[in-house]
Formats: structure tokens, sequence, C-alpha cells
């Protein structure tokens, strides 16, 4: 047979073999097909390659760790009337007018982060407080000094689907910057409240707490003489949103506690350096005059009656740690040299500190605080969760022991059965793959599915062998086509009914049934386009004549 009639005849067959390998790749490579340098390195994580040569991840249930379920803390005006939208473009200068009114009221009381305007895809305008601790009263009052025409109605409790997208988001460059795998946040809906739900396999609730509790503001904060009779003040130079790109942490070359190296944006990076110019961090006396940090205990001690000038690393409005000035930064900034490569080094006192200031200059600042006070906790330790994995194993093999134990006893032919079996763990072996290629963390959901799809995908290669097999053997391709196709509109019909049917759960935020929906519909899917076809062809090549 020529090279071109059996590629066209057989070429189903070939197709699975190719999803086949891929999938072997996929749980095999070293490292995973989406690997990063830095993946085979991450020696306490569940994935490193050295210790478990599968490239899957396990979710909670099979790995232990922590879910935290808590709501955002914050109120939001809706629909007002704040000017901010004009012929379909959002005014920004209006916008930080309206933020720095919210600001400067007293009866609020807001510190750096807790207030946001939103402008919404539609053109309408939300205006948010992240703060528990202030009346609707209150907030409409200052709306109004603001100039935002809003009343009591329009306030309601939470935040804006936007804002949670964006916390959302940050929480998990959080985990990823710190090096976790199979970790998942959504957005769920229980009791008419929205929550942020976080879980992480194989860390303690104590740590994913201080992910989450930590808002993960930074700023640059210059202390120096600007006051009164040169008395000192603090002033914000520069923020998280300022920087470009940021390094691992380092031990300095001289001196204690550990620097992030950052790379300051170019838009922001000339208005630093004026600052510093007309603060005097630039002038000699500027340089190297920083005497607030204990240099053996790391404490910080602030006289403003003494001269200094220091650039203080300010988390969460708690100083981190202090520096001054060195000649060689101070003096490139008076030239102007510095802003042509504008980096420079932000420090702490203890590695951990500056592991958080790395992961949280990365991931940026949390937009709002999460309420743990109404949190959900739940935690799994690591060896019950391997008992799972275990269980969950076996159960796996005795189902397919069971199923092929049936599949012979009806047909009593190899010819039927082998074939029929090995396409069914195909059929999860690509799935497997799948799930290693996008890193899907597997949980006691997602092998249900694999359970369930073992089962339904064995009912429609029956289906096949059954209608092929129905009048006695066969004999003629072409009699082999025609009940084949007839099987398959029944297979195609069940498929798109299941997939209808699952869609919903797949779809909308219902906990662990979403994760046995998704991998019921892919192998659907997987059956219904790669695995049903080519068992037609092999049972096609092994029942008829050549």
């Amino acid at each position: 047979m020529k090279p071109t009639a059996f590629l066209k005849e057989n070429w189903r067959v070939l197709l699975l073999v190719v999803f086949v390998l891929g999938a072997v790749v996929a749980l095999f490579l070293p490292g995973g097909v989406m690997g990063d340098s830095s993946y085979a390195s991450q020696g306490e994580s569940n994935q490193s390659w050295t210790e478990d040569p599968i490239n899957l991840e396990y979710g909670l249930g099979l790995e232990g760790g922590t879910r935290i379920s808590a709501p955002v803390v914050g109120m939001t005006a809706e629909n007002v009337d704040a000017g901010v939208v004009s012929d379909g473009e959002a005014d920004q200068d209006r916008i930080t007018e309206i933020e720095e009114s919210l600001y400067a009221d007293e009866a609020l009381d807001l510190e750096i982060g807790d207030a946001n305007v939103v402008v919404h895809d539609d053109g309408t305008v939300s205006v948010e407080l992240f703060v528990d601790d202030v009346s609707e009263g209150a907030f409409v009052a200052a709306l109004e000094d603001a100039d935002v025409g809003a009343s009591e109605d329009d306030v309601r409790e939470g935040v804006t689907q936007e804002t949670r997208n964006d916390i959302i988001e940050t929480i998990t460059l959080r985990i990823n910057e710190a090096g976790l795998s199979g970790g998942q946040v959504t957005d769920a809906e229980m009791s008419d409240q929205h929550y942020v739900v976080t879980e992480v396999p194989e860390m303690g609730e104590a740590e994913l707490r201080s992910i989450l509790e930590d808002r993960g503001i930074v700023e640059v904060v210059a202390y120096h003489p600007g006051g009164e009779n040169g008395t000192q003040v603090n002033e914000t130079v520069l923020t998280g949103d300022d920087i470009a790109e940021v390094d691992p942490p380092r031990q300095p070359e001289r001196g204690t506690g550990y620097e992030v190296p950052v790379q300051v944006e170019d838009s922001s990076a000339e208005d630093f350096q004026s600052d510093m110019r007309e603060m005097g961090y630039t002038e000699q006396q500027g340089w190297s005059n920083c005497r607030v940090q204990d240099p053996q205990t790391g404490e910080m001690e602030f006289n403003d009656e003494q001269e200094q000038h220091c650039l203080l690393t300010v988390v969460d409005g708690e100083p981190v740690a202090a520096h001054s000035m060195s000649q060689q930064l101070g003096s490139s900034m008076a030239t102007g040299d510095w802003a042509e490569s504008p980096r420079f080094q932000m420090g702490a006192q203890e590695y951990s500190e500056a592991q958080a200031l790395s992961v949280n200059l990365e991931a940026g600042e949390l937009r709002a605080p999460l309420d743990m006070t109404e949190g959900k906790f739940y935690s799994l330790q690591p060896a019950l969760a391997d008992q799972f994995k275990t269980y969950s194993l076996l159960i796996g093999v005795l189902s397919v022991i069971s199923v092929s134990g049936v599949v012979y006893g009806r047909y009593q032919d190899r010819r039927v059965a082998a074939p029929m079996i090995l396409t069914a763990l195909a059929e999860v072996f690509i799935l497997l793959g799948f799930a290693a290629l996008i890193r899907m963390p597997l949980d006691l959901s997602h092998i249900a599915g694999f359970i369930a799809v073992v089962g339904t995908g064995v009912d429609d290669l029956i289906i096949i062998a059954d209608e092929v097999m129905s009048e006695g053997d066969v004999n003629s391709q072409r009699v082999f086509e025609s009940r084949f196709r007839k099987a398959f509109w029944v297979i195609g019909a069940a498929a798109a009914t299941t997939i209808i049917a699952m869609s919903p759960l797949a779809v909308l935020s219902l906990g662990d049934l979403r994760g046995f929906a998704i991998i019921t519909i892919l192998g659907v899917l997987i059956g219904v386009l790669i695995t049903r076809p080519a068992y037609g062809d092999i049972l096609r090549r092994l029942l008829t004549d050549k």
C-alpha cells in the first residue's frame, strides 16, 4: 500500500497516536512544556520534577493545604454623577480631583489606597471606599464635598466586579511570585455576598493569611529637612506603580540586611530625580547621613530635630528599612545621568521582608483589604491528602479492571475488547497530558470526572461495537462504514447532551462541581473528536477483509 493511501485510511489512528505522544511529552518532559527557568529549582514545591517525574499539579484534596474565603472590605456608590466621562473618554484629572477630595475629608480619615473611582465599560461611574468604619451618611457627605451627586440609596456594601477581578489577579501573582504551584483564586457568591476564595496546596493557614492580609502598598519616602526651622518631614517620592522591573533580593556588598534592585519607570524617573535635587539628596550634605536605623537590631528611632537625609522603604505604612543616598547615586542624579538608566536598591533588614517586598512590587498592591473576621477557613493535613491520593489511584485501577472484565465477558473477542480498553485508557492519558500542559491542579472532583470519563467512554465504544456487529460478522468495509456512521450519530447526540448539561456547572462558581464538569466535558470532546473515530478505524481493519 502506498504511504499516501495508508495515511488516508488510517489518519484517525495516527491522530490518536500523535495526541498520546503529546501527552507523554506534557507529563514527563522535565519542567513541563510551559516550564520556566525557576520551575525545577522549586525544591519545596510539590512540582519539583527531580522528586516527582510526572508534571501533574495537585489541588487541596490531593496535596493538603488551606482554603480561605473572605469578602472584600468596602462600600460603593453606584451610577454617580461625577462629571468623569466626557465624549466617551474618562477624565483622569477629574478622577484624581475626586480621590484627593475624599482623602482630604477629615471625617473619613482615609489612608493611601482607601478610595477608588471606577469607570465601567458602559460609561457609568462608581466610587469605592475600602474601609469598614465609615457610615453611609459620611460617605455621601464627602461625595457632595467632591461635587459628586449621590444619595444613600446609591450606596451599597461591597465593591465593584472590577475591583474583585483586580484583587484576584494580584493574589494570583503573589502566589506565583512566592514560588507556589497549584494555587487557585476565584470569585464566589454566597448568601448574596461575594467572596474571594484562595486555595493553596501545601500551605498553612497562618502563612496564607499573611499573604492575604498584607495590602502590599509600597512607598519610597524621603525623610529630610523641610519643615519649619529645619525639622524633618516625610514625603512620598515613589510608589509601587512607579517601579518597572524588580530583581530578586540579595545581600549588599557593604553593610547588613538585604536589598531589592529595582528599575524605575521612565515616566517617573525624571520627577524622582528632580525631587532628590530639590530635597538636597544630590549634594554632599545629603550623602551617607541617615542614622535612624540601628545597624545591629534594625530598629528605627526618628528624631525630627536631627537633620538627616534618609530614603525609607515603607510597606503598608510601616518602614522596613532606611538608607542613605550614596555618593555615586547622588552625583549621577545631580548631573541628570541617572534618569537615562533609572535603577537603585530598596532595602529590608530581614530576608523575609525583602522577599515580601519583591513579591509586592511584582504583583502590585491589593486594591482593597479582605475581611478576615467574616472569612471561612478550611485546612487539610498533607498526610490525609496523601491517603486521598492513594485511594484515588486505587479506585482508578479498580474501575479499569472492572470495565475490562465486563467488556471481555460480553464480547469474548480480543479483537473487539482489547482495542476498546486501550482506547479508553488512551482517552484518560490524553486528559492527564492536557491537565499537565495547562498546569490544572487536580483535586478529588477531577478524579471523579476521570472515572466518569472512563465509564461514558466505554459506553460509547460498546455502542460502536454493538452496532457494527449487530448482524453478525462484517466482511465489507462499505457495510462497516454504514453501521459505524449510524452508531456515531447516536454518540454525537449523547455527547452534545452531556456538554449542554454540564456547561452551567463548568461556568458557574459551584466549588468542586466545576472541576468535575470541566473534566467530563473535555473527556467527551476528546472522545468524539479523537478516540471514538480511531477505535472505528481499528475495528474496521480487524473485522473486515483486506
